[in-house]
């Protein structure tokens, strides 16, 4: 039996290793049109891999993936998080899991993924050939035939695991396959706005952030860069409002409440009640709320309070301004960035194309597909890598 994986990314791997490891017997082939092999995984968190996350419910991941959700249920029953920590230490990588639930090796280094994938690879005889472009792939009775510039590959089973591929989608869609047209997920949003100028580095522990006009709003950690704004409220955002961003050219506004779950009228409160009972305080000297001191007193600034102004010296114009902007700061969106090295597409070929026991191609027999050229992706935290993970251990299990 001859299999080939086009694509030498976190499924193709995975998905070659499995096949390999419970059929000795089978010759498995990764072919990859660069000479950089699961070049995701050496950057995903920092460097350090995002390998999976500790929610292991199969109810709880499916949340965070805009693209998929309950569709992907019965994988994660197959395979999920907690199989792939499991999958991981029989192979020698331990893994740790942190406040936020991400888990990563206990190394702190993609690396030891790498490492760890290649090692099992090449254990089992797993062939990998870099520098080799798919040129043309077409069946034959229940082959695959894969044209290459260095000859021709006829096979048993065709995986393609190439990750966001237009000239790919472009050639199954000539197949006959459906395909969700691709735009960017996961991205940070650029802002040029002189409340924030400056200010890159600065984090807020728990924001809520709505794009104005829609029914788009989010929670988390905010972070203030040289672009605009990022952190896992805009990162949930992008994701979420990936296709609908994309139709409006990532020309919106956004509404900030750095407080989080505080309120205009609970924060105004609070801010009346300190004033009472430190009148003589300067106000630039003592951040509320637990804010940063340099956008407290860059904030002040635009709502023309002075260095001097003690907070008995604040009118009821400036109290309302300030919290305006500290719970309601309306902010104009004017393009996007990558967030990272770490790029994620929303589209792809549409699941009611793939039978989802077996990642199949309904139509083409002895075809099956996993990774980003399916139209599943997620939020950050080891979700898209897991969505990898189960789709290639199930091809594995198919195959």
């Amino acid at each position: 039996m001859k299999i080939l994986i086009i694509g030498g990314g976190a499924a193709g791997f995975f998905a070659a290793i499995n096949i390999a490891e419970k059929n000795p017997s089978y010759e498995v082939t990764i072919l990859e049109k660069s000479n950089k092999l699961l070049s995701k995984v050496k950057v995903s968190g920092g460097g350090r891999c995002n390998v999976t996350n500790a929610r292991s419910s199969p109810s709880e991941l499916v949340k965070f993936y805009p693209r998929g959700q309950k569709k992907l249920h019965p994988l994660f029953k197959v395979f999920s998080t907690s199989e792939m920590v499991e999958w991981l230490a029989q192979r020698g990588v331990q893994t740790k899991a942190e406040s936020d639930l991400r888990m990563f090796p206990k190394s702190d280094s993609s690396q030891t993924i790498i490492d760890c994938f290649q090692g099992v690879a090449k254990k089992h005889n797993v062939k990998v050939l870099t520098n080799s472009a798919m040129n043309s792939f077409y069946q034959k009775g229940e082959k695959w035939r894969v044209e290459t510039p260095h000859g021709e590959h006829e096979v048993d089973k065709l995986i393609i695991a190439t990750g966001s591929s237009p000239s790919l989608w472009k050639s199954l869609q000539k197949f006959g396959l459906e395909i969700e047209a691709p735009v960017p997920s996961l991205f940070t949003f650029n802002i040029e706005d002189e409340r924030i100028k400056g200010l890159q580095g600065l984090s807020f522990e728990s924001a809520s952030v709505k794009i104005t006009g829609t029914k788009l709003e989010d929670m988390g950690p905010l972070l203030i860069t040289h672009w605009g704004l990022s952190g896992p409220a805009i990162l949930k955002l992008s994701a979420w409002g990936a296709r609908e961003l994309n139709k409006s050219n990532y020309q919106f506004s956004i509404l900030v409440n750095y407080l989080g779950e505080l309120n205009s009228e609970a924060a105004l409160s609070l801010l009346k009640k300190y004033s009472e009972a430190n009148p003589k305080r300067k106000v630039s000297n003592y951040p509320l709320f637990d804010l940063p001191k340099r956008f407290w007193t860059q904030l002040l600034s635009f709502c023309s309070i002075s260095t001097e102004n003690t907070f008995a010296d604040l009118s009821k114009k400036q109290q309302n301004k300030l919290i305006e902007e500290l719970t309601q700061g309306l902010y104009k969106v004017n393009g996007k960035s990558t967030f990272k090295e770490e790029f994620v597409t929303s589209g792809g070929v549409k699941l009611s194309q793939i039978d989802l026991n077996t990642f199949e191609s309904k139509k083409f027999k002895n075809l099956y597909l996993a990774g980003e050229v399916l139209n599943i992706d997620a939020l950050t935290g080891g979700f898209n890598f897991q969505a990898c993970w189960s789709a290639a251990w199930v091809i594995s299990e198919s195959v």
